[in-house]
């Protein structure tokens, strides 16, 4: 009877386990489906007020520093759509103003934010910055314009404080309000443009598409945030095809999460509010598009032959079984980047994460799924309205098509 009893604390135990195993599936799905839901509804209710944390442009902009030190040296940056009150790419070039060499930094609010003034506490004594609006002031979009930094203080340090005297007292930096709204598609905000040298900001995500355009029609070097699923836009796709543009130094968990306002709902356990009171909105969706070089994209990305994949994969939808055709595309489905074989040199549909390891030495892209970008040759007849990949009648999510150099 004890032994029986024994026998079945275990399996119950190992039920409860497992059991408890799929229930944190459950809830870290339903929290990632949760905070994606917050960003598509920010994208559909053109709310954009997703402000970037300190640490994670930090984190990325340090890894070009590594690959190239002068990369910003005697460069004019532009930081527009980010609202220099509390923007934390204005904050970390201006606080590494003189450490990177920089000529010029240039920051303007996309319009008025909901947080201004809150955090630089960079108050204002003229009341040409304000204008009032039934009675209430009112915050315009503003323009920073750095050309130097120092102590100003005296207190044998540089800080923000001397940022704030420095363009109170107007010494050769400027801070003006702008006359419109800030819109990056403005007359005024596009004569900033051309002057930059570089852009680096996390652009409205329900304007990305307009925003990447301006970019490539006035030739702009940047680093820029946006949703994953841009890599298959008809805007960017067919840049990264060309090598024109190219993915961070991370993806995934590299952005930290984003910093939002009050007036956003929290959902799930992605969504928290941090010790300094700030609510943050993580995401695993979101990433950098640059067109500045860095080392990670230089990287030879390991790989086993068609056969060891298949002895030794960790993967099992890939451990002893054969590699899959599509039915309407002359490739074969390649459902891990790590399961790429290494001696296979025909067309392979990959993950758009791929593009995280994607070495332009290594590989060639042929196009992509769901725009219609890939080569007709390798293009086999459809059978379905969409252009996507079909394996035995069901449709596979957006794939990018390689070949091995």
């Amino acid at each position: 009877m004890c032994q029986f009893d024994a026998f079945t604390l275990r399996f119950n135990t190992q039920i409860t386990q497992a059991l408890y195993t799929q229930i944190e599936k459950v809830e870290e799905f339903m929290a990632r489906k949760a905070t994606n839901k917050l960003l598509h509804k920010a994208k559909k209710s053109k709310a954009d007020e997703f402000y970037t944390q300190y640490i994670d442009i930090q984190k990325e902009v340090e890894a070009y520093l590594e690959y190239n030190p002068k990369v910003f040296e005697g460069k004019i940056i532009y930081c527009n759509c980010d609202d220099p009150f509390e923007s934390n790419f204005f904050r970390y070039f201006v606080l590494n103003f003189d450490r990177l060499g920089i000529k010029q930094l240039i920051t303007t609010s996309y319009k008025p934010s909901p947080v201004a003034n809150s955090q630089l506490e960079l108050l204002p004594d003229a009341e040409s910055v304000k204008e009032k609006t039934k009675g209430r002031p009112k915050i315009t979009a503003n323009k920073f314009i750095i050309n130097e930094v120092g102590d100003i203080d005296g207190d044998g340090e540089f800080s923000l404080k001397d940022v704030a005297l420095q363009l109170k007292q107007n010494k050769n930096n400027e801070w003006t309000p702008l006359e419109g709204d800030g819109d990056f598609r403005s007359d005024e905000s596009i004569e900033l443009l051309k002057q930059a040298d570089v852009v680096i900001t996390n652009p409205p995500f329900s304007l990305f598409r307009d925003y990447i355009k301006q970019l490539v029609e006035f030739d702009k070097t940047f680093l820029i945030i946006a949703n994953i699923n841009a890599i298959t836009y008809k805007e960017v796709f067919p840049l990264i095809k060309a090598n024109k543009v190219w993915l961070g130094t991370g993806m995934g968990r590299w952005i930290s999460g984003f910093i939002v306002p009050d007036t956003y709902e929290l959902y799930g356990t992605e969504a928290r509010i941090d010790q300094d009171g700030q609510r943050i909105v993580s995401t695993n969706n979101c990433l950098w598009f640059t067109n500045i070089d860095h080392g990670k994209r230089h990287q030879e990305l390991p790989l086993m032959t068609m056969k060891d994949n298949i002895k030794f994969s960790s993967h099992k939808n890939v451990k002893g079984k054969e590699y899959s055709y599509y039915d309407n595309y002359d490739a074969i489905e390649i459902p891990y980047t790590d399961a790429i074989p290494s001696d296979y040199k025909k067309v392979m549909g990959v993950p758009i994460t791929f593009l995280d390891k994607y070495n332009p030495s290594q590989f060639e892209i042929v196009g992509a799924s769901d725009n219609g970008a890939i080569d007709e040759k390798y293009k086999l007849e459809h059978f379905k309205k969409h252009n996507e990949p079909y394996i035995d009648g069901k449709k596979v999510y957006k794939r990018i098509f390689i070949k091995r150099k």
